[in-house]
């Protein structure tokens, strides 16, 4: 009646799931104009179309598991519908299925099955129902030993959130760090994890503002020194100052309780992804012209 080249070329064209393809063939009898307009009336192609808009909205979810957590992002087109019941439910269910599988990318996850029906079958679902696109953006399972704890955290209502492990320190210690790395932004552990070319375009523009004030070369190279320490202590964990008491270093708050940090994830939803402008008045406009 049809064959599987069909099905892939009905989910090309409509983004429909997979399972949702072979029931539009299977009701159409194999025509795939006609398939295309039965996903259509079950509001599935309609999700489709939903693909090229921008999803910066949303909520970060953590679960913790014995010695397995996760953190994972889900992006929605706007906050309001980050708050439905049905969008965070499905955040929950989807945080709970990643603990349970041993997916290492969202590819990966996008293809578990549960009760017959991909991840990614779900969020085409959820899109078609909800009415705007929903995106599953990133995750990151984290194991740790018997001697280390969890430390987890959100703020604004899941719009921040941050997972650390530290070795030796109590939970309350380790809250204390996810709190001050939802707070203060740290793009990494310490100075190990800065990525190499990040060093490099910031020595630069100090260098660059350094001789700009009429300093002569060899007086810059040794002011990089001093104003990287600076800027290591910004954005490096480890090095910043801690916010329950700022002649600490969080480095020396850990140690001071037995304890060392040993890996860090935060995510902020959205961060990264250029939302678009909406020009609301115009667009009310053109729908009253018919535009």
């Amino acid at each position: 009646m049809f064959k599987a080249s069909d099905v892939k070329e009905l989910r090309e064209k409509t983004g429909a799931g997979m399972l949702d393809c072979k029931k539009a063939l299977e009701e159409t009898n194999g025509d795939m104009e006609k398939a295309i307009d039965w996903l259509r009336e079950k509001g599935i192609a309609k999700a489709a179309k939903k693909e090229s808009r921008i999803a910066a909205e949303g909520l970060c979810q953590i679960k913790v598991d014995d010695n397995n957590a996760v953190i994972l992002e889900v992006n929605s087109e706007t906050d309001f519908v980050a708050k439905n019941a049905e969008f965070t439910n499905f955040v929950d269910f989807l945080a709970d299925v990643l603990l349970k599988n041993e997916a290492k990318t969202v590819e990966e996850a996008l293809q578990i099955s549960v009760d017959g029906e991909t991840i990614s079958d779900k969020i085409v679902a959820l899109t078609a129902k909800i009415g705007e696109k929903i995106s599953f953006r990133r995750f990151e399972k984290v194991t740790k030993e018997a001697d280390e704890v969890f430390g987890a955290y959100k703020h604004m209502g899941g719009k921040i959130g941050t997972l650390v492990v530290l070795k030796g320190a109590n939970e309350e210690v380790a809250k204390d760090v996810a709190m001050q790395a939802c707070a203060m932004n740290p793009t990494a552990l310490n100075r190990e994890e800065v990525p190499s070319e990040l060093v490099e375009r910031e020595s630069h523009i100090i260098k660059e503002q350094v001789m700009a004030e009429g300093k002569s070369a060899d007086i810059a190279e040794k002011m990089v020194i001093g104003r990287l320490n600076k800027f290591y202590k910004e954005i490096c964990l480890e090095e910043q100052a801690f916010i329950k008491d700022s002649s600490l270093s969080v480095k020396d708050y850990v140690k001071n309780n037995n304890g060392e940090i040993v890996s860090m994830v935060r995510f902020s939803v959205g961060e990264g992804i250029e939302k678009k402008q909406e020009d609301f008045a115009s667009e009310v406009m053109s729908q009253i012209k018919g535009v």
